[in-house]
C-alpha cells in the first residue's frame, strides 16, 4: 500500500537525481543513496520547547491510515507523532525496530513463516489500555480481506496470514503465515487498537473527525476545521524519549500559498518538490535553507480503464500514452531544479535504485505511429480535428485538484501534445478536498495525474495498485490481468532478493503492456525550511523522527 498526494507524490521506492548538501542552487546531478539533508543536530543540544508549524495540503479525510481514505502523505505526516510506527525506515532504504515499542521483531522461520512480535512493557493507549498481541490480531482480521464490510486500502500481507496469536505473554504475539510474505516488516505499521479494529462500521468511520485513541511522543489536543489546524503537543504519559517541542501544529495550505505562506513567518517548511517557481524563491529568500535528499517519490498519468469507459480499451490508451511526449513534460517541470533529468521508465523501482529497468518503450513517444494506431482502431479524423468513431468524439476528461500548480502545467502540456494527433482534452479541475474521494476512488475520470510516495517495500506496497486480484482498492482504473497478479503473488513470497528483483520487471513490462498508466518523472525531494529548524527537511528514505525535531539555542 503506498500513499497518495496531490502535487507532491505517493509511490514505491524512489531515487532522485538530486545533490544532498544544503544552500541554494540548482540540484546535482550525482545521486548518493543513503545521504539525507535535515540539518541534523544532538538532541541535547537543541532548545526545550517550541512549536514547529507543518504545512500540510489539506485536513486528512479518514484518520484510519488502513481504511480506502486513509493513504496518504498528509494522514501519515500526522500519524507519526502520536501513533506506533513498528519500523522506522533508514536513510539507505532499509528498515529497523521501533525499540520506542518494540522489544524486537523475530523472523523465527520462511518455511512455514513465523514472525514474533514483543512488545515493549510500559506501551500503552491514550485509554490507558496496554498494547497487546489482541492488537496484532485485530488488525490482521480486518485487514485480510475475509470481511468485505471492511473497507480497507489493502489487504497486501494480511491476507497471507494464517493465524495471530498469544506468545509467552500479553506483550507477545505470534504471527504465523499460510503464504510467505517476505515483506512482512511491512505490516502492523501503524498499529491501530483493537478496539477500533473490530467493527466494521467503527473501522470505517470513527477516525474520519478525529484520533480516538493514540500512543506516541504526541497527543492531539485540537483539531480546529475553521482554521484547517491540528494541534498535537507532549503526551505526558509517554514512556520513551522526550520530545524536543511542546507541540506541532498542522496547517492545511493549498500548494499554491505554501511559499507565501513560509516567506510570512506563517510556517516553518515547504515541500517545494517540483515547483520551480517555489525553488526560486527560495534561493533567495530570507531566513530559509534549501535541503534536498534522494527520496522514494514520482508523478504519473493514471488511466481510467473501467468497463464502458473511453479507454476501457488496452489499444486506444496505448496509442494516447505514445501521443505524449514524456521528456518535454520531464523537462519543463523539473529540469531547472535537477539538470539532465529523464523521464522514469519503471513503475516498481526508481532511477539509481538496484532492480531499476527502463521498460517504458511500449509508451515510447511517436507521434506518427500513435496516430497510425488510432486509424486501425476506427478513430478517424478529418484534417486538423477531433477523431471520432461511429459518432463519438474521442474526447478524454482530465480531472485534476484545484490550487495544484504541477497538475495545472502538466494538464495543459498534456492537452496541447495530444490535440496534435487528434484527442480532445477536457480539463476538469475539482476541490482538493474531494478529488479522491469523490473522483478517483469511484473512478470518476478518464484520466488523471498526482503522485506516489514510496515505502521501503518497493514491489509488495504497489501490489495493491496494479493487482486485480482481491486486493484492488488502490487500481483506480481497473487495470490489470491474471499474470500482474501470478508474478505479484511469486513476488511477495520470495526471499531471495536477486529473484524477487527479476519478478519485479517481469511485472514491470506487463503492467506498460497494459497501458495502466504513463510514468513522468521521479519527484525532488527538495524542502525549504527556516532557518533555525534542526532534524528536519529532505529526509529521502528515512522516517521522520519526531523527538529529534528541534530548534537550535
Amino acid at each position: 500500500m503506498r500513499q497518495r498526494l496531490l502535487g507532491v507524490l505517493i509511490a514505491t521506492l524512489a531515487l532522485v537525481l538530486v545533490s544532498c548538501g544544503g544552500g541554494s542552487g540548482a540540484v546535482g546531478s550525482a545521486p548518493k543513496i543513503g545521504a539525507i539533508d535535515i540539518g541534523a543536530m544532538p538532541a541535547a543540544q537543541l532548545r526545550d520547547g517550541g512549536t514547529f508549524r507543518w504545512t500540510i495540503d489539506y485536513l486528512p479525510p479518514n484518520f484510519n491510515y488502513n481504511q480506502v481514505n486513509g493513504p496518504d502523505r498528509n494522514t501519515l505526516d500526522v500519524l507519526g507523532s502520536v501513533m506506533p510506527i513498528l519500523f522506522l525506515a533508514q536513510p539507505d532504504g532499509t528498515v529497523k525496530t521501533n525499540e520506542d515499542f518494540l522489544k524486537s521483531a523475530d523472523l523465527n522461520s520462511t518455511n512455514p513463516e513465523v514472525v514474533t512480535y514483543t512488545v515493549r512493557d510500559e506501551a500503552t493507549w491514550s485509554d490507558g489500555t496496554p498494547i497487546t498481541w489482541q492488537d496484532f490480531r485485530a488488525q490482521w482480521q480486518a485487514l485480510n480481506g475475509s470481511n468485505k464490510d471492511f473497507q480497507i486500502a489493502s489487504s497486501t500481507g494480511y491476507a497471507n496470514i494464517a493465524s495471530v496469536t498469544r506468545g509467552t505473554s500479553d506483550k507477545q504475539a505470534v504471527v504465523s503465515f499460510a503464504t510467505p510474505f517476505s515483506d512482512w516488516q511491512s505490516l502492523f505499521s501503524p498499529l491501530y487498537p483493537a478496539s477500533t479494529n473490530t467493527n466494521p462500521s467503527v473501522f470505517n468511520t470513527s477516525w474520519t473527525q478525529g484520533l480516538p485513541i493514540t500512543a506516541g511522543p504526541f497527543k492531539v489536543a485540537q483539531i480546529d476545521r475553521t482554521s484547517n489546524t491540528i494541534t498535537v503537543v507532549r503526551d505526558e504519559k509517554w514512556w520513551g524519549r522526550k520530545p524536543r517541542l511542546d507541540r506541532i501544529i498542522y496547517r492545511a495550505i493549498p500548494t499554491e500559498a505554501q511559499f507565501d505562506a513560509l516567506a510570512n513567518n506563517e510556517t516553518d517548511f515547504v515541500d517545494i518538490g517540483p515547483d520551480i517557481n517555489s525553488f526560486s524563491r527560495a534561493q533567495s529568500a530570507a531566513g530559509v535553507t534549501i535541503r534536498k535528499a534522494l527520496a522514494p517519490n514520482y508523478r504519473h498519468i493514471t488511466f481510467n480503464g473501467r468497463p464502458g469507459n473511453i479507454l476501457a480499451d488496452q489499444q486506444l490508451r496505448i496509442a494516447i500514452q505514445k501521443g505524449i511526449n514524456r521528456q518535454a513534460i520531464t523537462q519543463a517541470q523539473i529540469g531547472r531544479i535537477v539538470p539532465g533529468v529523464t523521464p522514469l521508465g519503471d513503475h516498481i523501482f526508481m532511477q539509481g535504485q538496484r532492480g531499476y529497468q527502463d521498460n517504458s518503450q511500449v509508451a515510447a513517444y511517436d507521434p506518427a505511429v500513435a496516430s497510425r494506431m488510432l486509424d486501425q482502431l476506427g478513430w478517424t479524423r478529418q484534417g486538423q480535428g477531433i477523431r471520432s468513431k461511429d459518432g463519438k468524439l474521442l474526447e478524454i476528461r482530465d480531472v485534476i485538484p484545484t490550487q495544484t500548480p504541477v497538475s495545472e502545467q502538466e494538464s495543459r502540456q498534456i492537452q496541447q501534445f495530444l490535440a496534435q494527433i487528434g484527442v480532445k482534452v477536457d480539463i476538469t479541475p475539482v476541490p482538493s478536498g474531494d478529488f479522491f474521494d469523490k473522483h478517483l476512488i469511484p473512478g470518476n475520470f478518464d484520466i488523471t495525474h498526482f503522485s506516489w510516495i514510496g515505502t521501503d517495500f518497493p514491489i509488495s506496497s504497489s501490489n495493491s495498485i496494479y493487482g486485480t486480484r482481491g486486493d484492488t482498492q488502490q487500481n483506480f482504473g481497473a487495470i490489470g490481468n491474471d499474470t500482474i497478479n501470478n508474478l505479484y503473488a511469486e513476488a511477495n513470497r520470495e526471499f531471495d532478493p536477486a529473484r524477487k528483483i527479476a519478478l519485479a520487471n517481469q511485472i514491470d513490462q506487463e503492467i506498460w503492456k497494459t497501458g495502466h498508466s504513463l510514468l513522468l518523472y521521479q519527484r525532488p525531494n527538495v524542502v525549504a525550511v527556516r532557518n533555525g529548524v534542526a532534524n528536519f527537511g529532505a529526509f529521502g528514505f528515512a522516517d521522520t523522527i519526531y523527538t529529534d525535531i528541534g530548534f537550535v539555542r
